[in-house]
């Protein structure tokens, strides 16, 4: 865990995904380990990560903030959409075995990471244009997907914010801060619905093990900031392809465990 948590802190300050990308599999692998419930392996694996994202997400929007890329606008019209889909998701994810939450994850992360690496980029900004149907569904959908992966939802926000206009750097930043919500409502749902399964797992509560969370926060905080602050000193063309570069290795990782099972 200790290992694993700086370069999950880096990858969120710098993408603005808040980590769950890769906490996700790592505390999967690090609960099959040691003997979780198969059954709610994964399930443990994205309610921890949620509570994770929480404090490391708070670090990488400020941070953002001071480099003045944080649109809070569109955060506050995405919120009440956004905390909709993650009940509906958590709802969804509670209902799954951990195989089909592995596929569902694998086939999201592919579908973004080819659009963000086939996007051609403009040479100027686009005028940023979201209109109030667009934040509608665009909250619904992100936040449901969101609730089964464990992610704050930047996969899909980054991308969807370029649609609409934004420059990389502020789509990120936005992410950011709409994945705060996301991991918010995420991890009070998955404590809810561990608890009203009453899975009785190890050292934690609901799905959220408490001393995964213990460890990993003080040093994904930590490399969020670090992250952050790097992201602003990159060309925003090579960003967006790292970006995508980044979901494919993550979506080949699950796509193969999916077939190991």
């Amino acid at each position: 865990m200790v290992i694993t948590a700086a370069p999950a802190g880096f990858a969120a300050g710098l993408f603005g995904i808040g980590g769950g990308l890769i906490t996700v599999p790592i505390l999967y692998y690090i609960f099959n380990n040691a003997g979780i419930n198969p059954t709610y392996l994964m399930h443990l694996a994205v309610g921890t990560s949620f509570a994770i994202i929480i404090p490391t997400s708070t670090v990488s929007v400020i941070t953002h903030h001071q480099h003045k890329a944080v649109d809070f606008g569109v955060v506050k019209d995405y919120g009440l959409f956004v905390i909709s889909g993650v009940i509906l998701g958590t709802i969804f994810a509670a209902s799954l075995k951990t195989k089909p939450l592995i596929l569902f994850f694998s086939v999201v992360v592919f579908v973004l990471s080819f659009y963000l690496l086939f996007l051609k980029e403009k040479e100027k900004d686009l005028k940023v244009n979201m209109g109030f149907i667009s934040k509608v569904l665009s909250g619904l959908v992100t936040g449901f997907i969101s609730a089964p992966m464990g992610i704050g939802g930047a996969v899909m926000n980054v991308p969807i914010l370029k649609f609409f206009g934004y420059p990389i750097n502020k789509a990120i930043g936005s992410a950011a801060a709409i994945g705060f919500v996301i991991a918010l409502f995420g991890a009070i749902g998955f404590f809810i619905s561990g608890t009203y399964l009453n899975v009785n797992l190890p050292l934690s509560l609901g799905f959220i093990n408490i001393p995964a969370f213990l460890i990993f926060v003080p040093i994904t905080t930590l490399m969020a900031r670090l992250g952050a602050k790097t992201s602003h000193r990159l060309e925003k063309k090579k960003l967006t392809k790292y970006f995508g570069l980044f979901l494919i290795i993550i979506g080949s990782k699950f796509l193969y465990d999916y077939f190991q099972l």
